[in-house]
């Protein structure tokens, strides 16, 4: 008696190739292989998953979901309520985000990621801290009264975070963090991103040789690019070996600047797909606190009272769908920006972002219009359509 199991569909996307009247055969949490879903065995256990099959989605910076914003819930019922939040959306993968705070949740948020990689809370990747080691002057919805240097508490803390889970994002800004901290961050296999700086091209291209690998939501709270000065925009387009988070709700970024962008960014690098999501996703919320200020929630934008852009109230499928729709990009580069790419980014595409032998059994079901039908994660249901 075999344990395989046969999700079927019309056509399934294995980050790479189609394969027409399929099914994704698992196991134990992994994919075994992709076959005709006409050469099933009689005994296999077969379910019908619908139209599209595509790897999971993984999504290095979300802030919330489901009700909850991690910053003010850092424990682990709270990484577990954001990820079932996204599970809803397709998102297999997510590293819950925590934005610039006091050292003490710091630390709070630290340990509850690591109590939620030893309870092996589902869909949990890791954790990126975005902050508080920013520039007040690119500061966004961040706190500037919380922004302060790195100094060598906190990069222990990321250090010794950085060992216990499987994937440590970190966002600084070269005003906070020197290039031998950066360093020493890296080396240690923690995933370093510019953000919400002003850093110059030359700067930024420093700091890339210093070890950054990634550039946090390209375009906002960073040094535009410029003729002649081209910023860390330009410094993020032109860095093969730079990757870089993309907000696609045509709020944070006007979809002439994404389209231009994706056409000039030098590779191997490339731009993937982030939420930025705040606890709004999956509910009706209007309003939430973040650091004690009131975030507003209205026609699709978070804004503080001044109007200041807080956070995304996106999910990953819709933002599949604005890249797809809105920009003219294939499916399968759409699928991609929302899987293989986050997956190489992270540095985990040697078990995530695609459907291959081994690899883990994440995968999203689509209609043809691309709805959600269902969402697993290692080979379980996470989310399926009533």
């Amino acid at each position: 008696m075999t344990d395989l199991k046969a999700l079927t569909a019309n056509r399934i996307f294995d980050g790479a190739d189609w394969h027409e009247n399929a099914a994704v055969m698992f196991s134990n949490g992994r994919i075994d292989h992709i076959q005709p879903s006409a050469s099933l065995a009689p005994e296999i256990e077969r379910i019908d998953g619908g139209e599209i099959i595509a790897p999971g989605f993984i999504d290095l910076q979300v802030n919330g979901g489901g009700g909850v914003l991690l910053n003010e819930e850092p424990t682990v019922e709270g990484i577990a309520t954001i990820c079932a939040a996204h599970a809803k959306f397709g998102t297999t993968a997510l590293l819950p985000t925590l934005i610039t705070d006091t050292p003490d949740i710091s630390a709070r948020t630290v340990a509850a990621g690591i109590d939620a990689k030893n309870r092996g809370v589902r869909g949990f990747l890791g954790l990126h801290l975005e902050g508080p080691h920013l520039s007040v002057a690119r500061k966004g919805a961040h706190d500037p009264t919380l922004i302060r240097p790195m100094e060598d508490r906190d990069l222990d803390l990321m250090l010794s975070c950085g060992r216990a889970l499987d994937v440590l994002m970190v966002t600084i800004a070269p005003e906070s963090v020197t290039q031998e901290q950066v360093t020493k961050l890296a080396d240690d296999g923690i995933i370093v991103s510019l953000g919400h700086t002003e850093a110059s091209y030359d700067v930024a291209t420093a700091y890339a040789k210093a070890g950054i690998r990634t550039v946090t939501h390209l375009f906002n709270a960073m040094s535009p690019l410029g003729h002649r000065e081209p910023g860390l925009v330009g410094a993020a387009l032109d860095t093969g070996s730079l990757y870089a988070g993309l907000i696609a709700d045509g709020i944070h970024v006007h979809p002439a600047a994404m389209g231009a962008a994706l056409r000039a960014k030098a590779g191997p690098g490339k731009i993937f797909l982030v939420t930025d999501a705040m606890s709004t996703i999956g509910t009706d919320m209007t309003s939430f606190t973040l650091n004690g200020r009131e975030i507003l929630r209205k026609d699709g934008r978070l804004t503080l009272a001044d109007g200041t852009l807080a956070g995304a109230d996106i999910d990953m499928i819709s933002s599949v769908r604005y890249v797809h729709r809105n920009l003219g990009l294939s499916l399968e580069e759409a699928l991609r920006m929302a899987s293989a790419y986050p997956a190489q980014a992270a540095r985990i595409e040697n078990r995530k972002g695609f459907l291959k032998p081994g690899y883990d059994a994440d995968f999203v079901v689509l209609g043809a219009d691309l709805s959600m039908k269902s969402t697993w994660i290692s080979g379980e249901c996470a989310y399926a359509e009533i």
